[in-house]
This record gives structure tokens, C-alpha cells and sequence, in this order.
């Protein structure tokens, strides 16, 4: 049974370099895509307004963070570390 546990894992440890090529492959093809995106936005001079992150400052100024960080992850779909980020950076400049 062990013999098997090592294969399987040497199997996924020699997957990994396949898989994370294949990742920065799509990611390569995501940001051609956006900056096209963006080529025809401007183009057609139409202006993205971000979310609205009143509320999220507001919670800031009350001292909830947490809360900020949640309101922010509804707010933009972010993930957690993304969120935690930008909620830091939202503190740091309202100084």
C-alpha cells in the first residue's frame, strides 16, 4: 500500500509543472484579452466607474475592518487576500 502512495504522489509532483504552465498560459491569454478590452473601450470612449466603496471607508472611519474587508469582497468579487489588500491600502491613504 505504501509503494502506491508514493507513486500517486510522485505522479502529481511531476503533474505540477504541466499544470502551472497551462496556468500561466490562460493567464497570458486573459491579459491580451483584457488590454483588447480596454483598446475598445477607449475607442468607443466609454468610461468603467468602479464599485462605490463609500461604505467601505465608512466601516474604516467606525474601526471594523473586518467588515471592511467583507463589504469589499462583496463589492468587487475579490478573494480574501485580494480584499485584505486593497482594504489596507483604502486605510493607509485616508491616513
Amino acid at each position: 500500500m505504501e509503494i502506491a502512495t508514493y507513486i500517486l504522489i510522485m505522479a502529481l509532483v511531476l503533474q505540477y509543472p504541466l499544470l502551472e504552465s497551462r496556468i500561466k498560459k490562460i493567464q497570458r491569454r486573459a491579459d491580451r484579452i483584457e488590454h483588447k478590452l480596454d483598446l475598445i473601450l477607449d475607442h468607443l470612449d466609454i468610461e468603467v466607474v468602479g464599485p462605490d466603496l463609500r461604505r467601505v471607508t465608512a466601516l474604516l472611519r467606525e474601526g471594523k475592518k473586518f467588515e471592511a474587508i467583507k463589504t469589499y469582497r462583496q463589492l468587487t468579487d475579490a478573494d480574501l487576500k485580494e480584499a485584505k489588500e486593497a482594504v489596507e491600502r483604502i486605510d493607509a491613504t485616508r491616513g
